[in-house]
């Protein structure tokens, strides 16, 4: 059995706007994860089993654009595999040899919250998937097939979430350039609040898109502030300053309600996490739902935690971004 264990993450600022050019950061977060395991199975064929979400077929039978089958196909792709005999047959031989392959994943990441589930759920399957099939993918090929299968979840991603959690480290991301790691000279702790709510991101990133075709001047502004909102941000956490990252939280969160992408839910947890002491507060992903996060003092983040579950967050983690 060969396992693979990835975290979610969050962006920190940029979101939507990082789809049309412009810099996001995103950090990984280790509390929430997603897990492969690829081992022999007695079955003939190949057969996905995500036990969380109630699925479990043979490749063969799934839809070609359902992205789990996406990512399967691609790793073998990727290795030029064809796919062997004893996985193809419709029967075990005789004597029961095992004769296919089971991969089971399990995530302890919401479905669409803002916390990067569907590519940390594919990166771990394309790195258990080509471990166990003997040629470990390296991190540029598992970025690469991940992001193929964002393109399913989200319409048009900027492929920020599956580099975060391929690299599992904090970058600075724009879309179509390297890769830029993010220095964070001073650790911060951040505050992550579910509303609940499932918001798959393909909507907003759709609904952004008509916007910004009715408007574009209008929207460009907009986007051009939310880039020089996230450059400010990675200039404070590599020069060591993170306590200045709360005003350019609540300036980003601004221009997210204006394209329309916030909502009741999600504003009514980042003012009630200002109000119990956090220095700003903005949604977190796709919007519409999800996440909200709040840039909190380690002492602090208790209070704030107990304020967001009063005031209705379904869920809520602090971590530290170091």
């Amino acid at each position: 059995m060969i396992t693979s264990r990835v975290s979610g993450k969050i962006i920190l600022f940029g979101e939507h706007a990082v789809v049309y050019g412009q810099p996001a950061l995103a950090v990984p977060v280790n509390q929430v994860f997603a897990e492969a395991e690829v081992l022999d199975s007695p079955r003939a064929g190949i057969w996905i089993n995500a036990p969380d979400i109630g699925f479990h077929e043979k490749l063969s039978r799934i839809a070609p654009e359902n992205p789990l089958a996406t990512v399967v196909e691609a790793v073998f792709a990727e290795l030029g595999i064809s796919l062997p005999p004893s996985v193809l047959r419709t029967s075990p031989p005789e004597g029961g040899e095992k004769d296919g392959i089971e991969i089971k994943v399990t995530s302890t990441i919401p479905i669409a919250s803002g916390l990067g589930s569907g590519a940390a759920v594919s990166v771990a399957i394309i790195r258990a998937l080509s471990s166990y099939l003997g040629n470990p993918l390296d991190d540029e090929k598992v970025n690469k097939i991940a992001y193929e299968a964002e393109k399913i979840h989200h319409g048009t991603p900027s492929g920020i979430d599956n580099t975060v959690v391929t690299y599992g480290k904090p970058i600075f991301f724009i879309k179509d350039q390297p890769i830029e790691l993010l220095n964070v000279a001073k650790a911060f702790t951040i505050i992550i609040a579910d509303t609940g709510i499932s918001a798959p991101t393909k909507q907003s990133v759709a609904d952004v898109r008509k916007l910004w075709e009715k408007n574009p001047q209008k929207i460009n502004a907009l986007f051009a502030a939310a880039g020089s909102i996230a450059r400010t941000a990675r200039q404070s956490i590599e020069g060591g300053h993170p306590e200045r990252l709360g005003a350019l939280m609540n300036e980003n969160q601004r221009i997210l309600r204006e394209i329309g992408v916030s909502c009741r839910e999600l504003d009514h947890l980042t003012e009630a996490s200002l109000r119990s002491g956090a220095s700003g507060a903005k949604l977190s992903g796709g919007g519409r739902g999800g996440n909200m996060i709040a840039l909190s003092t380690k002492e602090n983040a208790p209070a704030i935690a107990e304020a967001l579950l009063n005031a209705g967050a379904k869920n809520v983690v602090v971590t530290e971004i170091k």
